[in-house]
């Protein structure tokens, strides 16, 4: 369906307002933590299965985002998901104890893993292939800012109200956004009915599953069985699950497009990318505080020269990947990155705060040029029909890699180990521009 430019304006700006205020809830919580604690007399790990259980229940609905392209309209699905998001957090707002406040948390992520490879899907769709890259660009922009401001806008919010206001926000924008989404969303995609997989979607229980033990790492024992139980299970599953999906004539996930060559190094760079910008947020404050001495509101403040560096770049590097190709582009990105976590090697040892919040904005500059128009570059060897399937490949292995780049980084850090961790970060992206030098400069589209 062709779009005005103006309406085409509109349908992705109320899509982008909508996905911001459902990024933000993601990384808002972290601030609140201690707040939760007290008012549920509950443990840290006990309140940290808020963020947990978002992201292992958002991982498992990833796939099923294609097959509800494909048999339901889009503006119905897009208000469903909205829906789905308020109810919980309204759940949430009243919940009287924990558990009941977990169920609208794991709704909220269910609207979240359903959304968001539908939302870059349906943008790419309706954007004509030469002005991708500024439309990613902008698409970055708002992952990065909510990343960026969640937890400051949780912090504020504390500071004079109490922690169901925080959700009460989130709740008086998304009506917003339901009112003008049921204005200015339309259906762009052709509905083609297909039969639902309920053996698939077992299988891929088995994301769940990994992403469960991958996270258990850091607190696993020698004689602790279960975790290991739990991984060959998952394994299985998963295995079963891929065979499915390449067996099938109506698969629930397209697998067999990774065989395609710039989608597969799509997803590779995408994820490496996201590896290097979910590390260099979690650890550089850890490095503030343990290293620096500074306290946690300084720590935090300190990341946002690279996260407000991060959002100014990301439409300018798409629309430079449109003018100049995306090779060039993502050669620059992960440039970057290597230069930023050289840095950060190498003054690891000075303890100068200035120096250390610069390596971090090159390293977030880099993210900027590498991780949309890696996703791009991937969305554009496949055709129309193909994108949603790719878009959740990319958002679920994105997932799953940038849960593992937690780990892999908590674990090596120890006890304080910053230099070890840079240097691992380092040697992770010059691997990645060794593959940036395979990408095609033209691509060629799979039926």
């Amino acid at each position: 369906m062709e779009l005005s430019n103006k309406a085409r304006k509109w349908f992705v700006a109320t899509l982008l307002v909508g996905t911001f205020t459902m990024s933000i809830s993601q990384s808002a919580l972290s601030t609140a933590y201690p707040t939760f604690m007290r008012y549920f007399n509950l443990p840290a790990s006990t309140v940290a299965w808020l963020t947990t259980g978002f992201m292992l229940v958002m991982s498992v609905v990833m796939p099923l985002s294609p097959w509800l392209m494909d048999n339901f309209k889009f503006k119905p699905l897009y208000l469903t998901l909205l829906a789905i998001f308020a109810i919980g957090t309204i759940i949430i707002i009243f919940a009287p104890n924990f558990p009941i406040m977990m169920v609208g948390r794991l709704m909220e992520a269910v609207s979240v893993g359903i959304l968001f490879p539908s939302y870059q899907s349906i943008i790419l769709e309706i954007t004509p292939q030469e002005h991708r890259g500024a439309i990613m660009g902008t698409v970055g922009l708002v992952m990065g800012s909510a990343l960026a401001v969640g937890p400051i806008i949780s912090g504020v919010v504390l500071q004079v109200l109490n922690w169901q206001a925080i959700f009460g926000l989130f709740l008086i924008v998304l009506v917003v956004v339901f009112l003008l989404a049921s204005r200015t969303i339309i259906s762009p995609r052709e509905i083609k009915a297909t039969r639902f997989d309920f053996l698939s979607v077992f299988y891929s229980l088995g994301i769940i599953g990994l992403l469960y033990f991958i996270n258990e790492i850091k607190q696993m024992t020698s004689g602790n069985y279960g975790n290991w139980i739990i991984l060959v299970i998952s394994l299985v599953l998963l295995g079963l699950f891929v065979q499915r999906q390449l067996a099938s004539k109506e698969p629930l996930l397209r697998l067999d497009i990774l065989k395609i060559g710039n989608f597969d190094l799509g997803v590779a760079l995408t994820s490496l990318s996201y590896m290097s910008l979910i590390t260099v947020t979690i650890i550089m404050p850890l490095y503030y505080q343990q290293v620096l001495g500074m306290t946690p509101l300084w720590s935090g403040l300190a990341l946002v020269p690279a996260a407000a560096l991060l959002s100014w770049l990301n439409r300018r590097s798409g629309k430079m990947a449109d003018r100049v190709g995306f090779k060039p582009t993502i050669m620059i990105g992960f440039g970057l990155f290597i230069v930023g976590w050289l840095l950060l090697l190498s003054i690891s040892g000075l303890h100068n705060v200035w120096l250390a919040i610069i390596g971090s904005m090159v390293v977030e500059a880099g993210n900027a040029f590498a991780m949309m128009p890696a996703t791009t570059l991937g969305a554009n060897s496949l055709t129309d029909d193909l994108i949603p399937h790719g878009s959740s490949i990319i958002a679920t292995i994105r997932q799953i890699m940038g849960s593992t780049a937690v780990v892999i980084a908590t674990v090596i850090l120890g006890n304080g180990n910053f230099s070890a961790v840079f240097l691992t970060f380092l040697l992770l992206e010059i691997f990645a521009m060794i593959l940036v030098f395979i990408i095609k400069d033209s691509t060629k589209k799979m039926d």
